[in-house]
């Protein structure tokens, strides 16, 4: 008997993929907004027995709940059922290891907050299983609020992740090739609830700042994104994805040099972005090194206050990312720079000496100045981007999780 072609399959596994693909379809659809099983297989080109018989599976795996009537076509005859999104049904939980800070975010299928925890940690230099153990807690207690059950978790991280979600190197904490998931996971398992049987995955925080920026904001489909906490870092997204670069490293503006000859950075090398925008600098250079607290939330009420050496150190900040900015938007010609993270906070004082920076140095495309502004969600980017980073799993592939009703 002769052999399939190579690559090619029949029967059952090609059915399973296909009924797994129109899954996928018709939840698509579903989640731009409720629409009756007729609008379904309008949009998809799928028969209505299809359609039915694919939103029962949805609907018995939590995924679907009918709403009621749908909306007035302008046909003869009874409206259809209105299929949406199950509010109560998967989420998507989204943590965060800051230098300073902890946080958690539950969000459900819709991508609506059920949940948000942030709580002040010194994780600078501790041991990773200490900082998982309170991460853990702090997960438990925003799942119960939350009242769902996250169909994955995503950390968001101040550091370089590799494959298999391997911290790599994250200087501000001092940590090197932390292993995230195994690390997490026994304290998951000590906290119950079956926390330690969800997928764990890890990004950079930056990078998850950027991407909730594509996903929930008003970013095109080019732009660049740059945040700060302890130290700087971008987000480049192309086509409207994330640019990763070989190894999955882009993004690391904080590490472009400004001042080649400049200050010696952790690093190694001189005169890196980050010696002259990072949290260290700009307290030292407004005369507050060692501060202790919040930085952000002190530079911006001694700067709103008047306060000349806060807004020098701002302007000098803002004047180093300019500077940056400029050479990324050389390279790449972005729509937009989008400032996020603790920089939208500060971006009064940030923004006019970027703005000069970058219509000085763009200008073989010259620079429009709307081009560059603040990100709505600010702090909170990095955490939703990895809750709502889990729910979009979920909604493109949702046959891992209704794989037991018949899909082969």
């Amino acid at each position: 008997m002769r052999g399939e072609p190579d690559g090619v399959r029949t029967g059952p596994a090609s059915q399973q993929g296909m009924r797994r693909a129109n899954l996928a379809l018709v939840l698509g659809l579903i989640a731009r907004g409720p629409r009756s099983r007729a609008e379904v297989a309008a949009g998809t080109g799928l028969t209505r027995a299809a359609v039915s018989s694919l939103a029962e599976q949805l609907i018995t795996a939590g995924l679907v709940v009918e709403e009621g009537p749908a909306a007035p076509s302008g046909k003869v005859g009874r409206p259809g059922t209105a299929l949406g999104l199950n509010p109560l049904g998967p989420g998507g939980l989204g943590a965060e290891i800051g230098v300073r800070h902890l946080g958690v975010c539950v969000v459900d299928l819709r991508g609506e907050v059920r949940a948000w925890r942030r709580q002040e940690s010194a994780n600078r230099g501790r041991e990773p299983a200490a900082v998982m153990a309170d991460l853990a807690h702090l997960v438990r207690s925003a799942v119960v609020e939350s009242g769902l059950r996250p169909a994955g978790l995503t950390l968001a991280v101040p550091g370089l992740v590799g494959s298999g979600g391997v911290l790599q190197r994250a200087a501000n904490l001092g940590w090197r090739n932390v292993p995230l998931g195994p690390e997490l996971r026994p304290a998951l398992r000590l906290v119950g609830d079956g926390l330690a049987e969800l997928p764990v995955e890890a990004d950079n925080e930056a990078n998850l700042g950027g991407l909730a920026e594509r996903w929930l904001g008003e970013a095109p489909e080019d732009f660049l994104y740059v945040s700060a906490e302890a130290g700087v870092g971008a987000a480049v997204v192309v086509d409207g994805r994330l640019l990763r670069g070989a190894r999955g490293y882009a993004g690391e503006l904080g590490h472009v040099p400004v001042h080649p000859e400049g200050r010696r950075c952790a690093c190694g090398a001189h005169g890196c972005l980050e010696q002259y925008a990072g949290e260290e600098a700009v307290l030292r250079a407004a005369g507050l090194a060692g501060a202790r607290g919040d930085w952000v939330t002190l530079l911006a009420e001694r700067a709103g206050a008047g306060d000349e050496p806060a807004r020098a150190a701002l302007a000098g900040a803002g004047s180093a990312l300019g500077i940056a900015a400029a050479g990324a938007v050389n390279l790449l010609d972005p729509a937009e720079v989008v400032l996020g993270g603790g920089y939208a906070r500060l971006a009064p004082w940030l923004l006019p000496a970027m703005r000069h920076e970058l219509a000085a140095r763009v200008t073989v495309r010259p620079w429009v100045e709307d081009r560059l502004r603040v990100s709505r969600f600010g702090r909170r980017g990095p955490l939703l981007g990895a809750a709502v980073g889990v729910v979009r799993a979920i909604v493109a592939d949702p046959g891992r999780l209704a794989g037991g009703q018949g899909l082969s």
